[in-house]
């Protein structure tokens, strides 16, 4: 198991530098010459040169990522081109707010996905798996973006039961765990939790209704083991693969989030990439895509780490 966990720790290397070099990319093939925001209209052919050469848009395309590279492994993303603070701190603001959103919307998303999924496998080709099944469908199918503005419809417009806008009163990005910043973030984490419970559901269902079918389970009926012992080997099938959906369920809960915190004005690393992408900030960009997308393979590797803890067959192997 020890050769399985060093493997897994050596497979981060290559592909962080991989998802490096397509955050650095990715931004370059884009149209357009991001110090248009910023220089004046008049700007002279001598104030562009020098106004390239603060930001190192002056050198070859290989030698700004080193640049950047070297500097990102130093904890240094550069400075936005729209406001000229550091974009590190403006990241990590940004990341502790979706992570606030995100542990709330897994909450939810993952325990309805995993508690509906297994009633529908346990019941499977009845009118309660049928119902699940088409609530999973739905939420996997419906637009989230849509979604939320219709909870804002009724929620905060018609019954005015919570607020639309926003982490805190008064518009404050200063997280606090107390009732009143609770009412701002049930309406984000409700609609972004809707895709990740569906496909967790109908993950769940198909596993537990596969393995209730399955031979050692009759057997386990026949030597007069209980029903509750029978479920408990039962989750104990599901869980590998369940956790591996998970996280790579959070991993989008993570990164996915741009047209929920845009549509919530939510403070976070989506509202900030908006922002980003229409301000043709690079800097910006470059810094918010790099750390989503390390969050996302970190949560991976998380995953594959505890995978052994609950699946024996990973330690044999």
């Amino acid at each position: 198991m020890l050769t399985y966990f060093i493997q897994r720790l050596v497979y981060v290397v290559p592909v962080s530098l991989g998802v490096s070099v397509f955050c650095f990319l990715l931004v370059h093939i884009a149209p357009g010459d991001p110090l248009t925001a910023v220089m004046p209209i008049d700007a002279t052919a001598e104030q562009q040169a020098a106004m390239r050469a603060a930001y190192g848009f002056d050198k070859p395309l290989p030698v700004q990522f080193l640049v950047w590279l070297g500097n990102a492994l130093t904890g240094d993303l550069g400075n936005s081109i729209a406001t000229g603070r550091p974009v590190a701190g403006e990241v990590m603001r940004a990341v502790g707010n979706t992570l606030i959103l995100a542990f709330a919307a897994s909450l939810i998303g993952f325990s309805l996905g995993i508690l509906f999924g297994f009633v529908a496998g346990y019941f499977k080709d009845t009118p309660v798996d049928r119902a699940v099944t088409a609530l999973s469908i739905t939420g996997v199918s419906v637009p989230n973006y849509w979604l939320g503005i219709v909870l804002v419809v009724i929620f905060s417009v018609t019954l005015g039961w919570l607020p639309s806008t926003g982490a805190g009163p008064g518009g404050s990005s200063a997280w606090k765990w107390d009732v009143e910043h609770l009412r701002f973030i049930i309406l984000p984490a409700v609609t972004l939790s809707v895709v990740p419970m569906g496909i967790v559901a109908r993950t769940v269902r198909a596993l537990v209704g596969d393995i209730l079918s399955q031979d050692f389970v009759t057997a386990l009926a026949a030597k007069g083991m209980g029903r509750a012992g029978i479920l408990r080997h039962v989750m104990r099938n599901v869980a590998p693969t369940t956790l591996s959906v998970v996280g790579l369920q959070l991993g989008y809960l993570l990164g996915g989030s741009i047209l929920i915190e845009t549509v919530f004005n939510w403070p976070g690393t989506g509202f900030l990439l908006s922002n980003a992408i229409f301000q043709r900030d690079l800097p910006l960009l470059q810094g918010t895509i790099l750390v989503l997308a390390l969050f996302f393979v970190f949560v991976n590797l998380l995953v594959d780490l505890v995978q052994p803890l609950v699946d024996p067959r990973i330690k044999r192997g």
